[in-house]
């Protein structure tokens, strides 16, 4: 069963802070303090993680990985849709982040677009809140699917 667990700013992370640690190669950080962050277990294993923080009048996402082992499960996609939904449930105006170039089309899925003047290591990336769409059925092929209408 896979589930979703937020961290509230200020939360203990021992629980994510491994998965952090063994996606990224970094720890804790000056953003824990400030930043609501969501773990997804799979069979009550600690599996992907992300966060999300207020900055300059915009909503910011970072750290979104998904432990190796885990990957090609969609977990990294419910992270992000998780992430999105704490913005949208906020009347996020906008959310932006900053990746590595070779990753754009991850996040492009769900609406965000690269931004103008974006160096070659990391691009930023941006939606504006009122575009945020979380339906997975929008654009989905299946046409038998009991959950069109």
């Amino acid at each position: 069963m896979v589930q979703g667990k937020w961290f509230a700013p200020g939360s203990d992370l021992s629980e994510l802070i491994p998965v952090r640690s063994a996606v990224f190669g970094g720890g804790r950080d000056d953003l824990d303090t400030s930043s609501w962050n969501v773990l997804v277990y799979d069979d009550s294993i600690p599996a992907a993680t992300g966060r999300i923080w207020w900055e300059n009048g915009a909503f910011w996402l970072g750290g979104i990985g998904v432990l190796e082992t885990c990957r090609h499960r969609k977990l990294g996609d419910l992270v992000l849709r998780l992430l999105l939904f704490k913005a949208q449930s906020h009347a996020a105006r906008e959310v932006r982040l900053r990746c590595p170039a070779d990753v754009t089309g991850f996040f492009e899925r769900l609406g965000l677009k690269p931004q103008s003047g974006e160096d070659t290591e990391a691009v930023e990336m941006m939606i504006p809140g009122n575009l945020i769409d979380l339906d997975s059925c929008k654009n989905c092929p299946k046409s038998s699917c009991p959950n069109r209408k």
